[in-house]
Parts: structure tokens; sequence; C-alpha cells
């Protein structure tokens, strides 16, 4: 199982950080460590002072993949659900001023949260769901599929270009503007369709 994500995939997102629009996908990786496992509690990192959230709608690889086609993509994917990308900012922007990769502040261990999924049916509009993050029960992030750059399809299909999608594989498709900074004693709570998939605090 890996974990692919998609950077800058909403505009106003790009805009908050003061990033260009990008042509295609922004992709970046995560290893399995960085997943948090269902009932384990995430604690703060130590090596950053500057922990930021990143709400994201996450898809499920259900088939495995190479060179997908976009109007295949939809057959590559059965779940999907909400998820946090924890970002060291600090680090990250260290690293940007050098040139450096970034890894260190993006996939440490427990980096990604992954709520409940949902399956996707025939009936479900993937153009038009609706995703939300509150923090201490305020909300800080308001999302739709419908204002990514790139839709989930087309996704599925630059990944696949490069890197062989395998069932369990896990897909965060970006997050929109209202990204910011947690600290211990946060409860963080995400909700698709107004569902709560994903609650934690940190530790």
């Amino acid at each position: 199982m890996k974990i692919i994500c998609i950077g800058r995939n909403y505009p106003d997102h790009a805009a908050e950080l003061g990033n260009e629009i990008p042509d295609e996908p922004v992709i970046f990786m995560k290893p399995k460590s960085a997943l948090l496992q269902a009932h384990t509690p995430f604690y703060y990192p130590e090596f950053t002072n500057e922990l930021h959230y990143e709400c994201e709608l996450v898809l499920r690889v259900c088939k495995n993949g190479k060179y997908i086609q976009e109007r295949h993509a939809s057959n590559y994917y059965n779940g999907i659900t909400v998820g946090i990308d924890f970002t060291a900012r600090d680090i990250q922007d260290e690293c940007k001023k050098k040139g450096l990769p970034w890894e260190k502040a993006k996939a440490f261990d427990n980096s990604a949260a992954v709520g409940k999924f949902v399956d996707i049916t025939p009936d479900m509009n993937k153009k038009n769901i609706n995703f939300s993050f509150n923090k201490n029960s305020e909300p800080v992030q308001q999302g739709n599929s419908g204002k990514m750059i790139f839709s989930f399809d087309s996704i599925i299909a630059h990944i696949s270009n490069y890197f062989s999608l395998n069932i369990g594989d896990l897909i965060f498709t970006g997050t929109p503007a209202g990204v910011g900074e947690c600290v211990v004693g946060d409860e963080l709570e995400a909700f698709l369709e107004g569902a709560s998939l994903l609650k934690l605090e940190v530790k």
C-alpha cells in the first residue's frame, strides 16, 4: 500500500500559499508508515513548531492498473472519505528555500489520517461532493470536488503514467483554502456531505 498525494489542486489554496496554478497534477508521496492507524492517538511531532492541517477527499484504489485512460479511470477506485494531510509547515518552508525535497515535512510517521470510507455508487455525482473540516467545533475549511483543478479521473490517469496503482492504495486529492495551524489539545473533525467520518485530538 502506498499513499499518493496531489498538491495545489484547488485554486484558492494555491493562492493562499502564494503558489502558481499548476499545468498538471503535482504529485508527492507518503510511505505506508505515514498512515495513522485506527484507534491510534495522534501526537504532535517533536521536530516542528508549526504543524498545519490540510483536509482532503481521499480515494481508495480497488484495481491494479498502469497507463489508465481517463475514460476508464472510474473503474479503479470504489471508495471515498475525508483525510488530513498533516504538514510541518516550518520544515517545508525551510526545504523550499533551499530547493530541497520536503518529504520530511509531509511524509513523517502518522502524517496521514483517514476517515471511514464510503462506497462510491453509480448515482453519486463525483463532481459535486461537499466536505468540510472543523477545529475545536469551529468550521475552518469547506470544499467541493467540482472546484478541483484536476478531477478524480484525470488524477488517476496522470498518476498511472508514472506509478502503477495497486489495490489498497490511497490517493489524497488536494486541499481547499483554509489550512492552518493546530496545537496540542485541538480537536479536529472532518465531514463528508455533513457526515462525520474522522475525528481526532492532537496530543
